[in-house]
């Protein structure tokens, strides 16, 4: 173990003894719930030597997050523990490994969930892992529950691992955030041999080495000042954690203007980008990583600080966040800081995510009839041609469906079993209402003048919660509200700063020849690169956009703000047009006709067409959910009105339109008014969603 955490003074607390015990002696199951670092890779990294000695198979470690595994490779290494991973990157070194595996020279091997039914290593390789291994792992184990924030349908699937499991093969599960209710979801999951087989050891949740606190701002633009002002003053290095991919980017660059050393990471980073990343902010080569909750799980490094700009939508989440400060400090002499800096739009990102919970009924049984019609697997690719859902939903969807024995992943796609299916509309009601219990919970915590330490605490039910004495309502960790006017003024200069690219659609979804549309391959009659004033979920204009865009807004005139920034954005982007066509609008005709009339007055170029509504029987949104159903249903929907027969003839159009949601829209309007004749096609829109 001192060899694990790289210091000779190091020893066992109480409660690792015991679980190593358990595991490596009485080979039980054992779920250890302690906070983030207390040590609980020590526990599963000594078992294994442990187990290893005694003659066991290797330890298989099933890990969330690639960030986190390269973390346990790294200290697996420093103990003596050869470990290596299988996941969706190293595609190339699965065989070799198999071959260590076979060989008897791997310790330890960690896994992704996903891959535990890739049907290649569900089929071929799992069986004989669960028949040699000599551990296992779960790790992060809340993500089994329904009940845990970060749920994740491939994880269920270890309970079909835990059955499979030959007597006598020891289950270690760990987390550091875990309320009662997750904890006994996942102890049941553990425990389906015996009652009472599986060893629960939790422990005090206080993270001593952290002050907590938090800083009220009325603005988009006084926060990133605030952050500008006083990112500086944050011990060593941490984390600014954002709500949005679009938020790190702009927050990133902004912090950057003023001088600061920061990055910005999220899930969209390139691979070797984020592990480049990763090391400079464990080893202090920048002051922050800009980052979404992608930097989250496991994240191992000795960090200064934590910062949210925007709050989770739980205390839960936000717990598991703020855990990556702190871990290694030696709480007597230092301390981290942890600053959220919440925003009234907030609320509006988690009702987005919360948009994308599991499918409708009638979506679901939509999906079991195409795949029972179809009688042979399909790829998700050509599923989603079929169903009115987006691939990252209706992937969702198929793996809780094949956990629950509905369909099975195969090779070339998914293929249903033809057994029965029941919607548990009941389990789903009771998750939504949790989850909106849980909103309101981090709402209070932001108002409540008790500890916030112990108010954390108090939600994942640590029994022994108390006053810290370190926060901001308790212990007089002094948060400063002042900003700089100069500060201000720079970040006000950013938010007010519009202009976002809007990038063509460059291929066709594939499978349009399914329903009947001969469209496939590349765009032959592409647009231009467009623009947008902003993103919907941006700090500045996306404000205002939010609002104008709201459910049950009326509709009017461009309120007059925005209007001066479509006109800032087309003096920043110049495009080379001399005519508009108006994509029609049939719930916001005014604001749609308002925003061209008014660039047509300003501008002088004329209004010569129309992307028209021809059949208003296809809803405004239909089919938004996937590529190929929004292809089908704009075209049904919409068609392309010249004021006069060749009006566009040798035209350079500027398409207006009020907001850009799939982007298929804009690529069959820019079609149809280049086959008119146009020689190029410039996109041009209020707001871009996401």
């Amino acid at each position: 173990m001192r060899a694990l955490v790289g210091k000779d003074e190091a020893t066992l607390r109480e409660d690792q003894w015991t679980a190593i015990e358990a595991l490596a002696v009485d080979h039980r199951r054992a779920l250890v719930v302690q906070r983030t670092g207390w040590g609980k890779s020590a526990v599963y990294f000594v078992a294994t030597l442990l187990r290893r000695e005694a003659g066991a198979g290797p330890t298989v470690i099933v890990s969330p997050l690639l960030a986190l595994m390269r973390n346990q490779i790294e200290a697996a290494t420093r103990a003596g523990i050869r470990a290596v991973t299988i996941n969706s990157t190293n595609a190339g070194d699965w065989e070799p490994i198999h071959e260590q595996i076979r060989g008897g020279e791997v310790d330890v091997l960690l896994v992704s969930p996903e891959r535990l039914n890739n049907p290649g290593f569900r089929d071929e390789v799992l069986p004989r892992l669960a028949a040699t291994c000599g551990l296992l792992v779960v790790d992060e184990a809340h993500c089994i529950s329904d009940w845990g924030h970060d749920f994740r349908p491939d994880y269920r699937r270890i309970r079909t691992l835990l059955g499979d499991l030959p007597d006598g093969i020891p289950v270690l599960a760990t987390t550091a955030t875990a309320n009662e209710r997750v904890t006994a979801d996942v102890e049941q999951q553990l425990g389906s041999v015996r009652a009472g087989e599986v060893l629960v050891l939790r422990g005090s949740l206080d993270r001593e080495s952290l002050r907590l606190g938090v800083v009220h701002l009325k603005t988009p633009d006084q926060r990133l000042a605030w952050l500008a002002d006083h990112l500086d003053e944050q011990p060593g290095s941490g984390i600014v954690y954002c709500l949005t991919v679009s938020a790190t980017q702009e927050v990133a660059d902004y912090l950057r203007s003023r001088g600061h050393d920061v990055a910005a990471y999220s899930g969209q980073t390139e691979a070797t980008e984020r592990q480049a990343l990763e090391a400079d902010l464990a080893a202090g080569r920048v002051k922050a990583l800009v980052a979404t909750s992608a930097l989250g799980m496991g994240f191992d490094a000795s960090l200064g600080f934590v910062v949210n700009l925007g709050a989770p939508s739980s205390p839960v989440a936000y717990y598991q966040q703020v855990g990556r400060a702190g871990r290694g400090l030696d709480a007597r002499s230092e301390s981290a800081t942890v600053v959220l800096l919440p925003a009234p739009e907030d609320r509006d990102i988690w009702a987005y995510f919360a948009s994308l919970a599991f499918p409708r009924e009638e979506q679901v049984r939509e999906t079991l009839e195409v795949l029972a019609e179809e009688g042979r697997p399909m790829s998700t690719a050509a599923l989603e041609t079929r169903v009115e859902l987006n691939r990252t939903r209706l992937e969702t969807m198929l793996k809780v469906l094949d956990v629950d024995g509905a369909v099975r992943r195969v090779r070339g796609g998914w293929e249903s079993t033809g057994q029965d299916w029941v919607y548990d509309r009941a389990r789903y009601d009771r998750v939504r209402e949790a989850r909106e219990r849980e909103q309101a919970a981090m709402l209070e915590y932001l108002r409540t003048d008790q500890c916030r330490m112990r108010y954390l605490r108090a939600q994942l039910d640590d029994p022994e919660a108390r006053d810290c004495g370190r926060c901001d309502n308790c212990g007089g960790f002094g948060l400063s509200t002042d900003v700089s006017e100069e500060a201000v003024a720079s970040a006000r200069e950013r938010l007010d700063r519009p202009g976002v690219p809007l990038s063509p659609r460059k291929m066709w979804p594939t499978g349009l020849d399914r329903i009947g549309i001969d469209l496939r391959g590349k765009v032959k009659e592409q647009a231009a690169e467009g623009r947008a004033v902003a993103r919907l979920t941006d700090l500045g204009h996306g404000q205002a956009l939010r609002a104008l865009f709201r459910e049950g807004a009326e509709d009017g005139p461009v309120p007059v703000p925005l209007v001066q920034a479509v006109l800032e954005v087309l003096r920043d982007w110049r495009p080379d047009v001399d005519t508009i066509v108006m994509a029609q609008s049939v719930t916001r005709p005014t604001l749609v006709t308002d925003l061209a009339e008014g660039l047509s007055r300003q501008s002088g170029f004329p209004v010569l067409g129309r992307w028209a509504v021809v059949d208003p029987d296809v809803p405004p949104g239909a089919g938004r959910a996937n590529s190929a159903q929004r292809v089908a249903a704009v075209g049904r929907r919409c068609d392309l009105v010249e004021r006069e027969p060749g009006a566009l003839q040798g035209a350079k159009v500027l398409l207006v339109d009020d907001l850009v949601d799939t982007g298929w829209s804009s690529t069959l309007a820019a079609r149809a008014i280049l086959r008119a004749g146009a020689v190029s096609v410039h996109p041009l829109t209020l707001g871009l969603s996401g």
